[in-house]
């Protein structure tokens, strides 16, 4: 059967932001295939840091992180489909 701990529960004491996915669509981490990712575990971000791409019926949407902080975790493998408001990263302040 399946175990509920299949991803890490959000954080309610505030030690790290998640940055969400704004919709449902296919994440890539770069802006083509082997392209370096926008940014990994140890990335500094800024809110207007291009984090991914959300790829929509072939729309390309930039994701901005929203936050200032360090990327901590990559919370979904690339090419894999996101929902609307799952964790993409997380990002300690």
């Amino acid at each position: 059967g399946q175990t509920a701990a299949s991803g890490p529960p959000p954080a309610a004491d505030g030690a790290s932001d998640v940055i969400a996915s704004p919709m449902l669509g296919t994440f890539y981490r770069a802006h083509a295939p082997g392209a370096e990712p926008f940014v990994d575990v140890g990335s500094r971000v800024e809110p207007d840091t291009l984090v991914c791409i959300i790829e929509v019926m072939k729309m390309m949407n930039s994701v901005q992180a929203g936050v200032s902080g360090t990327i901590v975790e990559v919370c979904v493998e690339n090419g894999q489909l996101v929902e609307y408001d799952s964790p993409l990263f997380r990002v300690e302040p």
